[in-house]
């Protein structure tokens, strides 16, 4: 397997994605000063835009939750992706074919544009049957949507289409644009026969399954026809582009909202995902022909977190968490099948983790035919926890009435306590399930879920956490922190606009920012970024790097040689509104910012040297104090010559 993307191909994607482009996508960007942009923040909800771009650093950062980073970093925070699988999708919008580590031939099936022109046959089979939903041919799919409650703009809003019942209606036309055979063949529109090749949709309602960058990479039919002896939904099969183990219909709509309430419902079928987001329940998604599973948790747990924030739930421990997953289940022996296989899933959410009952057994687009939005809208409220449900189902097979009921019952739910991995929790759920068989003696509950932890063939439980499973959760350990300084101290605040011209304007900073101490800067955290300022090689690099008015790779060799918790703050100064607007004002501007601050550290070296003076013995000591005396005149007159220069 291909290894790590070659360093130099990262930074040209760095380079060449215009992260004002990328975030203009997402966000609408409006002027703000010389060479800045702001808007609404896509991270949180604001009134105010305190969300800043600025593209000739190439980063961005919000004043209002701090969020801040790079192109890459951006498209990982608002689309959920992993750094290689972003830095791949900015790779493709901008035409560069990346290279990779250990022989540096690229990912298996994703040889030079193949991967793009899979997508392009995607993006016009999508707008063809879309077209063809408006046809004759399309009675049965349009009377189908109406049936359900759907009307045009529904189905305009979620791409549902329609694929002729031809055996060659989309092949003629992908033909037509260009597309080869071989093409076709991997993007799984077309199957292979022994005739040749044909359409795999025909006759079928179709809907788009779509990345979470919006890019479609695979449909899902649904059939319509009594003639057609094929599965009531068909998918794509798995292809170069399409994993149905890595995909969520609705996904690309829902992610915003997902972010925005930390929660994500997780349904059955494509109408079901129409329906609840026509009911206002706008972080729904689906699965595609397959179970929600851990390739399924690790997306979702990038757009809505594991922990922390304001989305979090307060569980009956006292135990705050963030993020909410909720499943929804009919209440039949199936919907509890489900739930079952749900739990003894990765678990990755295993404290955030609902599910929505409908009793009745209807899915929510019945459900909203029936009773319209609003009990939509009241299952999902509705929710209870996960294990809470499991344990209960459980429990429902036995008579509670009997001391041997209640006996099997125990024997039957210790093991589902005790595979609730989250230790924390454990403890609560042992005093639930007391209460629920109601057993007085809640020490005879313990030992059966401490004997069931034990029992063999349960050891996964008791296994150290992963990586990324410890990463947010409590316990883990704390992030090294930078306390900021008072804004309202005009001596940090010099240091910090000094620090701004420098990482944004570096070409117009006076030599005079090189001859600065490492003591120049007074709080702690400004100096730390002076520090990193001069590993990165000071102006004798920054100029160079930063000719032609791009300070993007300069930003990047700063934030490079930061520790950690540094990082943010570069990223913050380097975006951060110059007060100055006016172009043509700028070199004056941070000449004045600079000499400020240089001055500041003259006046300081003074009042040390006075101080000094006054401690010293003049009689007793006279070469010493004389050389002190010496010093305070010369430094003196080198502020007093700065003075006169600015």
């Amino acid at each position: 397997m291909a290894g790590r993307i070659r360093r130099e191909d990262v930074e040209a994607v760095r380079e060449r994605a215009s992260i004002e482009e990328i975030v203009g996508a997402h966000v609408t960007l409006k002027p703000a000063g010389v060479g800045s942009l702001k808007g609404l923040c896509p991270f949180h909800d604001e009134r105010s835009p305190s969300f800043h771009v600025r593209p000739q650093v190439g980063r961005y950062h919000c004043f209002g939750c701090g969020e801040g980073g790079d192109v890459i970093s951006f498209v990982q925070q608002v689309d959920g992706l992993g750094f290689t699988e972003a830095v791949e999708y900015l790779a493709g919008r901008v035409g560069i074919q990346l290279r990779y580590e250990e022989g540096g031939a690229p990912r298996p099936g994703d040889e030079p544009g193949k991967r793009r022109r899979l997508i392009e046959a995607h993006a016009v089979a999508e707008q063809f049957y879309r077209e063809q939903l408006t046809s004759p041919g399309a009675a049965a799919g349009r009377t189908f949507l109406a049936e359900r409650g759907f009307d045009r703009a529904a189905a305009e809003q979620f791409g549902v289409g329609f694929a002729p019942q031809g055996w060659d209606s989309l092949l003629r036309h992908l033909r037509g644009r260009g597309f080869t055979e071989a093409e076709l063949t991997a993007s799984g529109l077309v199957s292979q026969g022994q005739r040749g090749v044909y359409d795999r949709f025909r006759g079928r309602l179709v809907w788009p399954i779509r990345e979470v960058t919006g890019e479609t990479v695979g449909f899902g039919a649904r059939r319509l026809f009594d003639e057609d002896q094929g599965p009531k939904y068909l998918n794509t099969p798995e292809t170069p582009l399409y994993r149905k183990s890595h995909v969520l219909y609705g996904l690309d709509l829902a992610k915003r909202e997902m972010q925005r309430e930390k929660r994500v419902v997780v349904v059955e079928g494509y109408t079901d995902v129409m329906a609840m987001h026509l009911s206002g329940v706008g972080s729904a998604v689906a699965t595609c022909g397959t179970a929600f599973g851990s390739d399924h948790a690790r997306i979702v747990r990038r757009l809505v977190g594991d922990s922390g924030g304001s989305g979090g739930v307060q569980l009956a421990s006292g135990t705050s968490v963030g993020g909410e997953i909720i499943f929804t289940f009919d209440g039949d022996a199936a919907g509890q099948k489900a739930a079952l296989r749900a739990f003894g899933e990765d678990q990755s959410f295993s404290a955030q983790t609902f599910v929505a009952v409908e009793p009745s057994g209807k899915d929510p687009c019945e459900l909203r035919q029936a009773q319209g939005p609003d009990a939509v809208r009241a299952l999902v409220a509705a929710r209870q926890p996960l294990f809470e449900f499991v344990i209960r189902s459980t429990l429902a097979s036995y008579d509670l009435a009997t001391a041997e009921g209640r006996i099997g019952a125990l024997r039957a739910a210790a093991p589902v306590v005790a595979g609730i991995r989250d230790t924390a929790l454990r403890p609560e759920y042992t005093r639930l399930l007391a209460g629920w068989l109601g057993v007085e003696d809640l020490d005879t509950v313990r030992r059966a879920v401490t004997s069931a932890a034990r029992t063999p063939g349960r050891s996964d439980e008791r296994r150290p956490a992963r990586p990324d499973d410890r990463a947010g959760r409590p316990g883990a350990p704390p992030q090294p922190r930078l306390t900021m300084p008072d804004r309202r101290d005009p001596v940090a605040q010099t240091e910090r606009t000094a620090l701004e011209v420098v990482l944004q304007l570096p070409q117009l900073v006076p030599a005079e920012f090189d001859d600065l101490a490492g003591d120049a800067f007074s709080a702690p955290a400004y100096r730390a970024v002076h520090e990193a300022v001069r590993a990165a090689g000071g102006l004798a690099v920054a100029r160079p790097l930063a000719d032609g008015g791009d300070a993007t790779a300069w930003v990047g060799t700063v934030i490079e040689e930061a520790a950690s918790p540094v990082q943010a703050l570069v990223t913050e100064l380097a975006v951060a509104p110059i007060p100055e607007d006016r172009a043509s004002a700028l070199p004056e501007y941070v000449r004045g910012v600079v000499i400020r601050l240089v001055e500041l550290g003259f006046t300081r070296h003074i009042a040390e040297l006075r101080g000094r003076l006054q401690r010293m013995d003049a009689t007793a000591d006279p070469g010493a104090y004389n050389a002190a005396f010496a010093e305070l005149v010369a430094v003196e007159g080198r502020r007093r010559l700065l003075r006169e220069s600015a």
